[in-house]
């Protein structure tokens, strides 16, 4: 008898807190949403900034305050790869890539992973860091 494989479900809260109109319950986002709105969180949050665990983060916008030299593009690049790695365990990073462009102080990043467990393509996720003007 052959065995099939099942696809393993991801779901996750939406961070907006919106309720779903039918059911009332806090809206979900599922799948690969889930996993790309999390690893988003993760690299954007600063260390310090969630009570509960002020280890999580990556303090990745200190990145954009140095040169663009090799040595600044591995530092951003292993600071993206261990923050996944200590607190998204549903993926496996296959490559980043980053690109800093120093005249407009930011720095251009591709994320390619798998999710584990999962047949899904590789996923890639592509997000620029720059300077918060507010």
């Amino acid at each position: 008898m052959a065995v099939q494989r099942v696809d393993k479900k991801f779901v996750d809260i939406s961070l907006s807190f919106k309720r779903h109109p039918v059911t009332n319950d806090i809206i979900t986002i599922r799948d690969e949403n889930a996993i790309k709105t999390s690893i988003k969180n993760l690299i954007f949050t600063n260390q310090g900034e969630r009570f509960f665990d002020p280890l999580i983060g990556s303090n990745i916008r200190s990145y954009l305050f140095e040169l663009g030299t090799s040595e600044t593009i591995i530092g951003l690049e292993d600071t993206i790869k261990q923050v996944l790695r200590n607190y998204e365990p549903r993926i496996e990073i296959t490559k980043v890539e980053s690109v800093f462009d120093e005249d407009e102080n930011a720095c251009a990043v591709k994320l390619t992973y798998n999710i584990i467990g999962s047949e899904v393509t590789p996923q890639n996720l592509n997000f620029i860091l720059k300077e918060n003007k507010s």
